[in-house]
């Protein structure tokens, strides 16, 4: 019977840190202006602003292109690159999101 309980207890457990673990995740949205700049909006699936979060538009061969932080309203904007570009929000932790030039349209 302690077995069963402590069992319980441990899957409980796993339970609410995985749901926490997720409340907590990154997300990041990229946008083209339509002007030469991108406008990327960041935030946590748990209401968390992104304010101060490290963000990166690296090339095709990971080379950094463009690097900053996302500011008082969890935005960055940049202009666009020529070519392939990736972008990465770095929250730390390996919580790590990244956006592909390909995938950010108007």
């Amino acid at each position: 019977m302690k077995k069963n309980k402590l069992l319980l207890v441990f899957m409980l457990l796993g339970l609410f840190f995985a749901s926490y673990a997720f409340a907590h995740a990154p997300f990041c949205s990229c946008l083209d202006n339509g002007d030469g700049t991108i406008l990327c909006e960041s935030g946590f699936f748990d209401g968390s602003s992104a304010v101060g979060i490290r963000i990166q538009v690296v090339d095709a061969n990971g080379k950094i292109l463009i690097e900053g932080y996302m500011d008082k309203k969890s935005e960055f904007k940049f202009n666009k690159p020529s070519g392939e570009y990736t972008v990465i929000l770095d929250a730390g932790f390996g919580h790590t999101v990244t956006v592909p030039g390909s995938e950010i349209t108007e």
